[in-house]
């Protein structure tokens, strides 16, 4: 198990449009996802789970991939909630 925290640096936040392709990009991966954000952990495979977040720009994350391919999840995820969408 792997698990980094970003910081949310995106203007608008983790709104509906990055959470999608941040759940798009996490279905690719075998391995579990998970996001966790004020003692709140949901399943970084569900929008509605992110939305609920709430993550604004400046926000605290951790990022949590478990299973095969966990490494290439945990780099390619992050680079998305870092705002590079």
């Amino acid at each position: 198990m792997l698990s980094k925290t970003i910081t949310i640096s995106m203007k608008e936040g983790m709104h509906t449009r990055p959470a999608a392709i941040f759940v798009r990009e996490a279905g690719k991966f075998q391995s579990e996802i998970r996001l966790t954000s004020s003692e709140v952990t949901v399943n970084g495979k569900s929008i509605m789970g992110i939305l609920m977040l709430a993550l604004g720009e400046g926000a605290e994350v951790i990022i949590t991939a478990e299973g095969p391919d966990e490494e290439n999840a945990l780099d390619s995820l992050s680079e998305i909630l870092g705002g590079a969408v």
